[in-house]
């Protein structure tokens, strides 16, 4: 934790493909005080790309990749600076998107608490995050949460029991 303050500092990373995650994020901000940055895909996604039907589409032949690691903008933040990182994320194919693996293997994130926060227009989070458990083991992980229709008393009490 940042020596100079009380609180840890807070950063909310996130993939937003529709703005869905981007709405769940900042209120998660919201709540911790956390600052916002978003994990941007080099190439934007279009529609054509999340269909998801579509077996040759952009987001299926990445999902269908467990190496895929699609190129994200650099951040101009020095994430170094932040205590604790939450990492949101629509779910796809019961997964984060590729676009986390990128982020997570571009920061040092070790020493940090991680949490996941996650959409979904009907799988858990709970496999999602047990894929990114095993993939990045040293981190230290904390409880994450589903965040399909957030409100502020919900995720209060989330953080509260997460003792930030």
């Amino acid at each position: 934790m940042n020596s100079t303050l009380s609180k840890p500092k807070i950063l909310v990373a996130y993939f937003s493909s529709t703005g869905i995650t981007a709405r769940a994020a900042e209120k998660v901000a919201a709540v911790t005080g956390g600052e916002l940055y978003a994990i941007l895909p080099v190439e934007p996604y279009t529609d054509a790309d999340l269909d998801w039907t579509d077996k040759q589409s952009r987001s299926s032949v990445e999902m269908g990749d467990p190496h895929a690691r699609p190129a994200i903008k650099v951040s101009k933040r020095d994430i170094a600076d932040y205590d604790m990182i939450f990492i949101g994320y629509p779910i796809w194919w019961d997964l984060a998107p590729r676009e986390i693996n990128t982020f997570m293997e571009r920061y040092d994130l070790k020493g940090k608490s991680v949490i996941a926060f996650a959409t979904s227009g009907g799988s858990s989070i709970d496999n999602s995050v047990k894929a990114l458990k095993r993939e990045y083991p040293a981190l230290n992980w904390k409880e994450g949460r589903l965040l399909n229709q957030p409100h502020e008393k919900m995720i209060r009490s989330w953080i509260d029991k997460l003792g930030i």
